[in-house]
């Protein structure tokens, strides 16, 4: 299955993002992060992207006479290819962007139900910023972006260091 039609589906998106940085959890810890779906629903998913080759099993334990599996992701997999999005049609963006918008939304709420929440210390934005931009501007814009945020998607999880969902949206506005 074209990994475009996989991941146009926010759990698949929130599992996804879960298992980034080299994450390696089984499908219950996939449950209690994305609590607000369930069960048997964050299972179905989890399936779909390991039949796909987008997840692969990381380990096995027996927990109280169950097979409990590991997954991590597979990146590569994962990534939506530059010529995939090219070709794209209209509705493919359109469903891609509702996807990310309402993984998005979940993921957010998820956070703010969260009794630790802080926003303020979190330093949460959701800004939004109206630019003009020439094409060489835009490019260089978006140049820039790509350093600065590339290399910490490298980033795994360690001492310190917390999960961000970081979900920059570019798009031209009509006069």
């Amino acid at each position: 299955m074209d990994p475009v039609e996989l991941l146009l589906h926010p759990v698949r998106l929130r599992i996804v993002h879960a298992l980034s940085g080299g994450r390696s959890l089984t499908t219950q810890q996939l449950c209690e992060r994305i609590a607000d779906a369930s069960k048997a629903t964050v299972y179905r998913h989890v399936a779909l992207l390991a039949d796909a080759g987008i997840l692969e099993e990381s380990g096995q334990q027996r927990v109280r006479g169950f097979v409990e599996r590991h997954y991590r992701l597979q990146p590569a997999r994962a990534a939506v290819t530059a010529e995939r999005a090219a070709t794209a049609t209209v509705d493919e963006h359109r469903r891609a962007f509702a996807a990310s918008m309402a993984a998005l939304l979940a993921e957010y709420q998820a956070y703010l139900d969260d009794p630790a929440a802080d926003p303020a210390r979190d330093q949460v934005g959701y800004r939004q910023h109206a630019v003009w931009l020439t094409d060489d501007e835009r490019a260089a814009l978006i140049e820039g972006m790509r350093a600065g945020i590339v290399p910490q998607i490298a980033n795994g999880p360690g001492p310190g260091r917390s999960q961000y969902l970081l979900s920059p949206i570019l798009f031209p506005l009509r006069d």
